[in-house]
């Protein structure tokens, strides 16, 4: 098999990359960082393929398809992606333009992409890394959210179109909640909460993956909360966001 992964060079990228390789599947890791992506190369006996590509500008995700299409790439798995806290009205917005960009466009060009080769020939995997926060409002983190919640959104539409299709192609969303990764710190933030460990969260992952689960929730926590969570009215909700977001912020 083969996998491409997004956002390989640190976090759930990186640890997922570390597993897939120890089953065997030949890997095509993309980031930015090429001396991250080398490094880890290093790590997975120099078999890699690496690519550092900045995926929050179009043209790359088109030219990363272009460049792998002829591999039959078995799984793609869009983790590339970040976070920013901050009020709506004094974060920067070209900052949030380049997070919508890498959150929602890139593994939006790269799903529907690979997804016609996968439907054409009736095999692959998908899986979409959102996150716990799909779920919720987010205040001090809206942009972030709400491009999680866009990701989980159109991973479920699809995953429906591909049933009704009975098609054979898997598509899911990974759906954390805290993890213990370089996200924290770009994101200004750290949690009140127990964060899992970037390794158990991808491991359990990549195992949920081959079982084809829609939606992929690491930890009895979150799942717990997630559930209640849907019985909670809007407005409380968004009190209890609010507060644990700021709970987070390290300023």
């Amino acid at each position: 098999m083969k996998a491409l992964i997004t956002g390989a060079s640190s976090g759930l990228g990186w640890d997922m990359a570390h597993i897939l390789h120890q089953k065997g599947i030949e890997l095509w890791l993309v980031a930015r960082r090429e001396e991250r992506l080398a490094k880890l190369r290093s790590e997975l006996d120099g078999k890699p393929h690496i690519l550092p590509l900045d995926l929050s500008k179009q043209e790359n995700c088109i030219r990363l398809y272009e460049m792998l299409k002829g591999e039959n790439i078995d799984i793609l798995i869009n983790n590339a992606g970040f976070g920013q806290f901050g009020y709506f009205t004094e974060t920067e917005l070209d900052r949030e333009l380049e997070m919508i960009d890498l959150n929602i466009r890139a593994p939006h060009i790269l799903t529907k992409l690979f997804l016609k080769d996968f439907v054409a020939r009736n095999s692959g995997y998908i899986l979409n890394v959102a996150s716990s926060a799909a779920f919720l409002p987010g205040p001090l983190m809206s942009v972030y959210y709400s491009t999680k919640a866009y990701l989980y959104r159109l991973t479920a539409a699809i995953y429906e179109e591909l049933r009704r299709k009975k098609s054979a192609v898997y598509i899911g969303a990974l759906c954390p909640g805290p993890v213990t990764t370089e996200f924290n710190h770009r994101a200004g933030v750290s949690f009140a909460i127990k964060s899992l460990s970037s390794d158990e969260v991808a491991k359990y992952a990549i195992k949920q993956m081959f079982k084809k689960k829609l939606v992929i929730i690491p930890g009895t926590t979150i799942r717990l909360g997630t559930f209640f969570q849907r019985f909670v009215p809007t407005k409380l909700l968004l009190k209890i966001s609010y507060n644990i977001q700021h709970a987070k912020s390290k300023k």
